[in-house]
């Protein structure tokens, strides 16, 4: 192969390194949520129920970076389990309401080690994930401002 192909590597792709260290990630989260009974997108809908409390469907799926098609399923497995309730609001009949229940508030307790646990599994120092997430949220704002335009 020569260097002029050398930027074809898949290696060099930060496409497929965020997708495999985003799979590796989800890997090491399963045993953890396992033991919550709960999936890797109820985790994260959670953390963003317990950090607001209550939010609408859509709210939610802008801070999740997914689509009604795909979250409003996922609500409702997690409504049929006690740990949300939807309902429409009282405003804007055309809006959803979620909140926690009080067994999803609950939960946070039970899941309070999981980031330090993940961090932990990563054995990379604190600084260098610090600078990770700083660079990964910049890339995430500059390609959804970019998408938005």
């Amino acid at each position: 192969m020569t260097n002029e192909f050398e930027h074809m590597k898949l290696d060099r792709q930060l496409c497929f390194l965020l997708y495999a260290s985003s799979r590796e990630m989800t890997k090491l989260y399963k045993p953890l949520l396992d033991e919550l009974n709960i999936t890797y997108p109820q985790y994260l809908a959670l953390l963003l129920l317990w950090e607001h409390e209550i939010l609408s469907v859509k709210k939610m799926g802008e801070l999740l970076y997914l689509d009604s098609g795909t979250l409003t399923p996922m609500l409702k497995r997690m409504e049929q389990r006690g740990l949300i309730t939807r309902e429409r609001s009282p405003e804007d009949e055309r809006s959803v309401i979620v909140k926690l229940t009080s067994s999803g508030a609950e939960m946070k307790e039970r899941a309070s080690c999981i980031p330090q646990t993940m961090l932990a599994q990563t054995n990379l120092p604190a600084e260098e994930l610090e600078r990770l997430t700083h660079v990964l949220g910049s890339l995430l704002a500059s390609m959804t401002k970019k998408n938005r335009k």
